[in-house]
């Protein structure tokens, strides 16, 4: 009889060690990331981009009642080649570093900095980002540079890379993966104007 119990309180033990071992298996496997698809890597870049209103300065707007509203067409396609209203030009945004005016549809700025075209970001070749690189992606947003080159030049105000840059490395491969799923735009954006070349423009309104 006590062999016997021995041996029920000795089974008992046992599946009660393997079950704890289950259950501490389960909880580190759950605790680790789970490596996303591509599909839920363009989906999470994507939810990254709208709230980080992506949208409300690379796409062009369509003129509503309750306001611009990006053109779903044109998405993240970056700034028309029309470039800044010459009536825009105020070149009291260009003294004591301070003030700043924005385009109708909020994809070109005029600041100390002079004249900043939102960009293209769709996967387009010639005038997106189609030939950059996961890394030049993430460099431009971590390092403030265009094509994240250090020679080049900083990306200008009112881009707000400084903080974009503090994402995660997974999160910005999804935005980027995101971008590179969007229809490619044809849209060469307009270079940056220095501030001499804004103050000549507006000398000859």
């Amino acid at each position: 009889m006590k062999s016997a119990t021995k041996f029920f309180a000795a089974s008992i033990l046992v599946v009660a060690v393997c079950f704890l071992m289950i259950q501490c298996t389960d909880t580190q496997k759950s605790s680790e990331p789970k490596e996303m698809s591509h599909d839920d890597m363009v989906a999470h870049g994507k939810y990254l981009v709208t709230i980080a209103s992506c949208n409300d300065c690379h796409s062009p707007k369509i003129f509503t009642q309750m306001g611009p509203m990006p053109d779903t067409t044109k998405l993240l396609s970056g700034s028309s080649a029309s470039g800044m209203p010459p009536l825009a030009i105020d070149t009291n945004c260009l003294h004591n570093g301070y003030g700043y005016l924005g385009s109708a549809d909020l994809t070109a700025w005029l600041g100390p900095w002079g004249i900043s075209y939102t960009a293209n970001l769709t996967p387009d070749s010639a005038t997106g980002i189609g030939a950059w690189t996961e890394a030049n992606f993430m460099d431009a947003l971590r390092k403030g540079k265009h094509l994240g080159m250090d020679g080049g030049r900083m990306i200008l105000p009112p881009m707000p890379w400084q903080f974009i840059g503090q994402m995660t490395d997974d999160d910005l491969k999804a935005v980027f993966a995101y971008l590179r799923s969007l229809p490619a735009i044809s849209n060469k954006v307009p270079a940056p104007v220095s501030p001499p070349d804004v103050m000549a423009m507006a000398m000859k309104k």
